[in-house]
This record gives structure tokens, sequence and C-alpha cells, in this order.
């Protein structure tokens, strides 16, 4: 009993001194711009995986032959940079920009040939020849 007594009185005494140390607790500034772009990376990626999550987005890697697991998982080990530029590139696309553009575009050229008298594609056109 003396033995555990001792023991204990020991613990006692040990945790006590060592309650008295003081610790020293390291801080630093941390600047704005480091946290900013922390943010502006995650927003970055949250766009790019919403994207890549879209219907057609996956239909479409589908028919070049990519599966999106894939896609997303290439995403995840691009640089935040990378990033950053690709969702640059998906703000900058237009909503169904490739099938409008190039029927508008189909359509001024048959306009203007029209006109120019080298073919007689629209009725409401009046040939220069």
């Amino acid at each position: 009993m003396q033995l555990l007594n001792r023991l204990i009185a020991s613990l006692v005494i040990a945790s006590t001194i060592t309650l008295g140390v003081p610790f020293s607790a390291q801080a630093a500034i941390v600047p704005t711009s480091d946290t900013i772009s922390q943010d502006v990376a995650s927003t970055n990626r949250d766009k790019v995986n919403t994207f890549l999550a879209r219907a057609d987005v996956r239909n479409g890697l589908q028919k070049q032959g990519l599966n999106a697991a894939d896609a997303s998982e290439r995403v995840r080990a691009m640089s935040d940079q990378e990033v950053a530029q690709l969702a640059g590139r998906i703000d900058q696309a237009p909503a169904g920009g490739e099938i409008l553009g190039m029927l508008f575009t189909v359509f001024i050229v048959l306009l203007v040939t029209d006109i120019l008298g080298l073919t007689k594609v629209f009725p409401f056109t009046r040939s220069v020849r």
C-alpha cells in the first residue's frame, strides 16, 4: 500500500511541476492575399467540377471517349493556376455558341453569295448581276 501511495504522490508531484512550466505558442500574421488566393482556388475548382457534372458535358466527353470520373480526377491533379485558366475558359465560352455561330456564319455566306449572283438560295434577294 505504501508503494502505491508513493507512486501516486510521485505522479501528482510530477504533474504539478509540469503544469507550472509555461508553454510557448507561436503565431504569425497570415497575409490576406494568401487567404483570398485559397478561396479563389477553391471557387475555381468548384466551378470546373460543376461544369464537368453537367449532363451535356458528360455526354460530350463520352462521345470523345473520355470518362467523366477520369476528367474529374485530372482536375484534382491540376495546379491552382491551371484550374484558374480552365475556369476562365468556361466563363468565356458562349452558351450553345458552336451551333448557333456556325448556323449564323452559313446564313451570312449564303446571303452574300445570293446577292453576288453566285447562288440562288433565298427568294428575297436580288442579284447584282
